[in-house]
């Protein structure tokens, strides 16, 4: 009876809008008060704030954080844009592709879903609107995309599941490479395939001479070098996760020295956002740790175990039904929020069916990721929608293909968890 009342108090706390850290801290006190009495409060509080935030696994998640806003700040999203059309120009359909491509690169360095919807939205939407493209297309594919900031590493939100997990941080965020490069693919195949059953939502494709698709290399190789910097020297054991966020952040500044846009006000924006968003992904991992105490003294993970394994069905059943209650709650939560609330009860019961946690993960965060381009909150559609000043309505109309390839590449990782797990699998480190 206390787990339901606590879980009806942090949703009221939620619903009138408490920050999500401090909604799930306050659940949490509340539910050790309800099951332990004051001292128990008084116990975990003096110990839980030092234990949740002085662990080395979550250096990585400022430092890239801050390279993720000095890559923004540099402007270079405009350059990726213009290189990949350079290079798929002449394919009808190609400004699109190349917004794909251009998003999947800047995920690769920005970490931030929102951000690369964003970014994406006034560099590529209003120019692919004006080229002749349908207006659902270019706003839905723009606001899908984003999401791939989740997936690809470095993601601050698969360093956040490892460490709830307790994962390596590693290998959680290597395993985030194919399955992004799947789902870009998935979104370039349905843009193809929108296209060929309606040739007049894209116009007719532009050639390039070999020479100018020579040149947009050198806008596109700091992305890609930064990007084969920080992933790389993970994947190899060069470095550790934290030194390789290091490097990304220093080269993230160089990048933004390097387009002479390093000027006192961009780097004090940086820092200030860098500061803001680490300390409330802090506070959530300090509100996860207290509401695990709680949870932890209640026994309601063995017990949901205990029940799952009691019922007579097969367990990619029971995955099947989890990955339908994570695409809901996308609905109306934020993708921390909802790690920090189901991992310690979930992951669990999932080891216990015999899946590995790193799969797992990687598989939540997709499903997790719909959300952003799904009614009611979507916050990715509203970003993009008023960005191109086009009625959210028709943003989420021109998303739905597009998510339903997503969800297409979430079944096929479910049916088979060897694709995402393959990489991790061949590192030379941990």
């Amino acid at each position: 009876m206390s787990v339901l009342v606590v879980l009806v108090v942090m949703l009221l706390l939620l619903l009138i809008r408490v920050p999500v850290g401090f909604a799930i801290a306050i659940a949490g006190t509340f539910g050790l008060y309800l099951d332990g009495g004051l001292s128990v409060v008084v116990g975990v509080l003096q110990s839980a704030p030092a234990a949740a935030v002085s662990s080395y696994s979550l250096s990585p998640i400022p430092l890239f954080i801050l390279m993720a806003q000095f890559v923004v700040a540099s402007g270079v999203m405009d350059d990726l844009f213009r290189a990949t059309q350079v290079w798929v120009g002449r394919i009808r359909g190609g400004a699109g592709i190349a917004a794909t491509g251009a998003g999947a690169m800047f995920a690769a360095v920005s970490g931030s879903s929102t951000a690369a919807a964003a970014t994406l939205a006034h560099t590529s939407t209003t120019k692919m609107i004006d080229a002749g493209y349908s207006t659902r297309i270019s706003t839905g594919l723009v606001a899908v995309v984003g999401t791939l900031a989740a997936m690809v590493p470095p993601s601050i939100i698969l360093v956040f599941y490892a460490i709830l997990a307790e994962q390596s941080v590693g290998k959680v965020l290597v395993a985030g490479f194919l399955p992004g490069a799947l789902v870009t693919l998935a979104l370039i195949a349905t843009l193809m395939v929108l296209i060929k059953v309606n040739p007049s939502a894209a116009p007719p494709g532009q050639r390039h001479a070999w020479r100018d698709k020579l040149r947009s290399l050198t806008s596109a190789g700091p992305v890609l070098a930064l990007f084969a910097l920080v992933t790389g020297t993970v994947y190899f054991g060069v470095a550790t996760p934290t030194e390789a966020a290091a490097l990304g952040a220093v080269g993230g500044f160089a990048l933004l020295v390097a387009r002479k846009r390093a000027t006192w006000a961009a780097s004090k924006h940086a820092i200030t956002e860098t500061i803001s968003s680490s300390v409330m992904i802090l506070m959530i991992i300090l509100g996860a740790h207290i509401l695990g105490y709680f949870i932890t003294s209640t026994r309601v993970t063995p017990t949901v175990v205990d029940w799952v394994a009691s019922l007579d069905v097969a367990p990619i059943v029971i995955i099947v039904f989890l990955a339908l209650c994570y695409v809901l709650l996308g609905f109306f939560l934020d993708q921390i929020a909802i790690l920090a609330l189901t991992v310690p009860v979930v992951l669990p019961l999932v080891t216990e069916l015999g899946y590995d946690p790193i799969w797992f993960g990687v598989l939540i965060v997709l499903l997790a990721e719909i959300g952003l381009v799904s009614p009611p909150l979507g916050l990715n559609v509203f970003v993009v929608a008023r960005t191109a000043g086009r009625p959210a309505a028709e943003v989420f109309w021109g998303a739905l293909p597009f998510v339903l390839a997503v969800v297409a590449v979430a079944a096929l990782f479910i049916a088979f968890p060897e694709i995402v797990l393959w990489i991790p699998d061949t590192m030379t480190a941990e």
